[in-house]
């Protein structure tokens, strides 16, 4: 069962950045075999795809939020981050860490959330204008 940990959350200013961490532990099979993604849910509002990494280091983000974050997956410490620059108020959310290995993803699912099986319990993220 794998098992995921997100960190990194907290409260900043428009305009700033953030980084979120995401560790993960349990997995049967190599780390580089996962694939993974970055989701967020507002309150009243779905959960939605920010980012996704495939297991060839293709990434794949939101147009919400091209440009001003970035994806990474390390596979030497087992974890996947995910850093957030020119941060806004509606990027204000619960943000998750999610992974998979069952080989379903295509460049069409990757961002979404019924792609994946494995979550872990998310990490706040609140931005004031």
């Amino acid at each position: 069962q794998v098992q995921l940990v997100e960190s990194g959350g907290g409260s900043v200013q428009a305009g700033g950045s953030l980084v979120l961490s995401c560790a993960a532990a349990g997995y049967t099979y190599p780390y580089t075999a996962y694939y993974m993604g970055w989701f967020r849910q507002a309150p009243g509002k779905e959960r939605e795809g920010v980012a996704a990494i495939n297991t060839d280091g293709l990434t794949f983000y939101a147009d919400s939020v091209k440009g001003r974050f970035t994806i990474s997956k390390h596979n030497a410490n087992s974890t996947l981050s995910l850093q957030m620059n020119m941060l806004k108020p509606e990027d204000t959310a619960m943000y998750y860490c999610a992974a998979d290995v069952s080989g379903s993803w295509t460049t069409g699912n990757l961002l979404s959330a019924g792609t994946y099986v494995y979550w872990g319990k998310g990490t706040l993220v609140n931005i004031s204008s």
